[in-house]
């Protein structure tokens, strides 16, 4: 029986941004820990990364704006507090996503609306123009496994029909589309620094825009509803002139610190999943009845998953499972799999949703009237039947930035063999 450590040299596990920990970190946290300033608002002596992060990004992605926040999750829901998105109103989302996406939006009232995917994992246009309806609000353009779709054409098409385009790049930090970071698409954007994300600080996260208007109203949302001054007292007469009912979503320094020492190393995370991912689908391309996500091997994908769309579900399972039995899975088991055993990625997992089930005694926000127009909307499984037959027969295969070029020719010579 092959050890831990024998499993992780094959395929480590899929948390990028842990495996280049180092110096740089340890002394990041270290300078807020001596300085016994933890707060980015307060102590003896702040040392300022939260500023500096948002700094960062605001240069990275060519934004006006961004604010750190505690996670993504939260960024999301100061997104779309920031946009006045809630009852009345419906988000168009694909049928895959993280559970977060679909929280943010029940929970503020507003009511989501599924679309289909396509090969590239992420939200089909041409459903989506379909699905759009007079209370639709805003697109939740997710990038789902380190890649992306038109993200230009989706723009054009929801500026066209005077939709808010939020872009979720949690899953895609570091991608690009046409030389353009994402996440410098949307109106908003939102990133995480998550246990198992690009970069990580255990958890974090970061909301991006370009409109002062949105950036000062999702600061006052995600700080309790107020604008403070630099000396952090709530200030009665803010530069928004407005309050409101926030939450306490702010990164700390501690957080802070860790993320910005990890910002520091995107590129070269990125640069080496891609490299290992080209080289696995030039290996692959030889077998006949497998096809490769579209946009894949190019820098609209950051290269973290391998994406190999089978004929069909029953030649998919057998891949996975000769696959594994060959040793290619991680030491926690985690890594190849079937994109069905995504768990709450997957829209009908999600029994919250499936069931309706409301965030309040009331019924809300299903029972809200203003919602009546969404009384037969379903979300059980046959809700989106391509998003249903594409999801059986996608394998996904972690790609590690430490993955040794042996351990890639090893993944190949066992496809080869398994593949019959």
């Amino acid at each position: 029986m092959k050890t831990n450590r024998e499993f992780e040299a094959l395929l480590p596990d899929p948390w990028p941004g842990c495996h280049f920990i180092g110096e740089e970190e340890t002394q990041a946290v270290m300078r807020v820990l001596r300085s016994r300033s933890p707060s980015r608002f307060m102590g003896p002596d702040v040392q300022g990364f939260a500023q500096r992060l948002e700094a960062w990004y605001s240069a990275y992605l060519g934004r006006r704006y961004t604010i750190a926040v505690s996670s993504g999750s939260t960024a999301l829901a100061v997104c779309l507090s920031a946009l006045d998105i809630g009852p009345g109103d419906e988000v168009l989302i694909p049928g895959y996503a993280w559970a977060a996406c679909y929280n943010a939006i029940v929970r503020a009232g507003a009511i989501p609306r599924l679309v289909e995917i396509d090969e590239t994992l992420t939200i089909d246009p041409n459903d989506l123009i379909q699905k759009i309806s007079p209370h639709s609000r805003a697109v939740l353009l997710v990038h789902m496994n380190g890649g992306c779709g038109d993200v230009q054409h989706i723009a054009d098409l929801c500026k066209g029909q005077g939709l808010v385009l939020i872009e979720d790049v949690c899953q895609a930090n570091g991608g690009r589309f046409n030389g353009r970071p994402l996440g410098s698409f949307g109106d908003m954007a939102v990133f995480s620094f998550q246990m198992n994300k690009t970069i990580t600080a255990g958890e974090g996260g970061l909301i991006a825009c370009d409109d002062e208007t949105l950036w000062r109203r999702a600061w006052m949302y995600h700080d309790h509803g107020y604008w403070h001054a630099p000396c952090n007292v709530p200030m009665t007469s803010n530069p928004s002139k407005e309050s409101g009912w926030g939450l306490g979503a702010r990164t700390s320094e501690l957080t802070a610190a860790m993320a910005l020492a990890q910002a520091t190393k995107l590129e070269e995370i990125v640069r080496a999943m891609q490299g290992h991912q080209r080289l696995l689908y030039e290996g692959l391309a030889d077998l006949l009845d497998v096809q490769f996500r579209r946009g894949t091997a190019t820098e609209n994908d950051i290269g973290n998953w391998l994406v190999l769309i089978w004929p069909d579900k029953a030649r998919c399972e057998a891949i996975v499972r000769k696959t594994r039995q060959a040793d290619i899975c991680t030491a926690s088991g985690f890594g190849n799999l079937i994109l069905t055993e995504m768990g709450l990625h997957l829209y009908y997992n999600n029994l919250s949703l499936v069931n309706k089930v409301p965030t309040h005694s009331s019924g809300r926000p299903w029972s809200d009237p203003l919602n009546n127009f969404a009384s037969d909307y379903y979300y059980g499984k046959g809700a989106l039947p391509r998003t249903d037959r594409l999801l059986e027969r996608i394998q996904l295969l972690f790609v590690s930035p430490v993955r040794t070029k042996e351990a890639v020719q090893t993944i190949l010579d066992i496809f080869c063999r398994c593949v019959d």
